[in-house]
């Protein structure tokens, strides 16, 4: 599978993608430049403030061994703009014919989301074979992950929503389980107040987590 191939090596470099919520693109560089030095080169910048666009552009060009991705990409244009920003993949909440049809014609991989079984298989059917299960605590959480194992042996999930720095480790241990997606190596209040050190801290932590 190409998606596979594509995007395995970027949800392979580290047990933790954090998920960037960035008001402020100025803060872009060193928090990532943070991530990168604590070991989560990873880092997935959602699309949900204006200020994101512009994030992705500065980490792609200023931060060495970062890859960033958009996160929260919800359809072609966005997908398209990411792209050109420099993004190296692409993360939604779901997925939409628009969106994977999108996704074929792109340079870069996508990892849809999937929240039941019946998503995962039709994703899968699609030639995505590594997803993002969203919402992951409200969906089901561990317990609904661990049960298709064994029935979808060839898929590999990311997940995220709600997962905590508590929860995480028990999600790595599953063995359909990559990575996983989670806001606290990020905290907002660090972000605001530039505290650098205290998210590499948290980043360092976060590479110990599978075992």
């Amino acid at each position: 599978m190409r998606q596979v191939e594509t995007l395995g090596p970027i949800v392979g470099a580290a047990p933790v993608i954090p998920v960037v919520v960035l008001e402020d693109a100025l803060a872009a560089v060193p928090m990532a430049r943070a991530l990168v030095a604590g070991g989560l080169p990873a880092i997935e910048v959602t699309l949900r403030t204006a200020a994101a666009m512009d994030a992705i552009r500065a980490i792609a060009a200023e931060v060495e061994g970062a890859i960033v991705g958009a996160g929260t990409v919800l359809g072609e244009a966005q997908f398209a703009e990411a792209e050109k920003a420099g993004a190296r993949f692409a993360v939604s909440p779901g997925a939409t014919p628009a969106l994977l049809y999108a996704a074929g014609e792109a340079g870069i991989p996508l990892m849809p989301g999937a929240a039941t079984a019946s998503e995962a298989m039709a994703l899968f059917d699609e030639g995505f074979g590594i997803l993002k299960f969203f919402p992951a605590e409200p969906a089901g959480g561990r317990a609904f992950l661990a049960a298709l194992a064994q029935p979808l042996p060839a898929i590999r999930f990311c997940p995220t929503g709600g997962i905590t720095a508590e929860s995480a480790p028990a999600y790595l241990a599953l063995p359909n389980v990559v990575c996983v997606g989670g806001s606290w190596v990020v905290p907002k209040e660090a972000v605001a107040g530039g505290d650098w050190k205290r998210i590499e801290r948290l980043a360092r932590s976060a590479t110990g987590m599978r075992g």
